[in-house]
């Protein structure tokens, strides 16, 4: 019981870093500061679906989920929980490339909003 409560606050906790990856900017609009720990996230969040990569926070989940009896999955938390639900055909290398694009053109319409505003008010 233990391993699979841990294994669910870890798919939020994975569930929440995608959220930030995608979203964060707009935070970073109502509070500059998180722009620090924003572009890390971000950048890191793009990196993984460039290069195909599988975030650590998957095996992760599938050890406390095979620790507690059940099931791990293969792949990545993308191909596991969101693309089963968006793309029923399967995550392919191509959607990965789209799902990276779509993190830096998200983050960069955000990022140049908020460059603006800040060179407006030096202004």
């Amino acid at each position: 019981m233990l391993y699979r409560t841990l294994a669910d606050a870890v798919l939020v906790l994975h569930l929440g870093f995608v959220l930030f990856v995608l979203l964060g900017g707009f935070l970073v609009l109502r509070r500059p500061r998180l722009i620090w720990l924003h572009i890390p996230v971000a950048a890191w969040g793009a990196v993984i679906e460039f290069t195909g990569w599988i975030c650590p926070l998957t095996p992760l989940e599938n050890w406390l989920r095979m620790q507690g009896g059940d099931e791990g999955f293969a792949g990545g938390f993308i191909a596991h929980y969101l693309t089963a639900l968006i793309y029923p055909a399967g995550l392919t290398r191509e959607l990965q490339w789209l799902l990276g694009a779509l993190v830096l053109a998200v983050n960069a319409a955000v990022y140049l909003r908020l460059w603006r505003r800040h060179r407006a008010t030096r202004s």
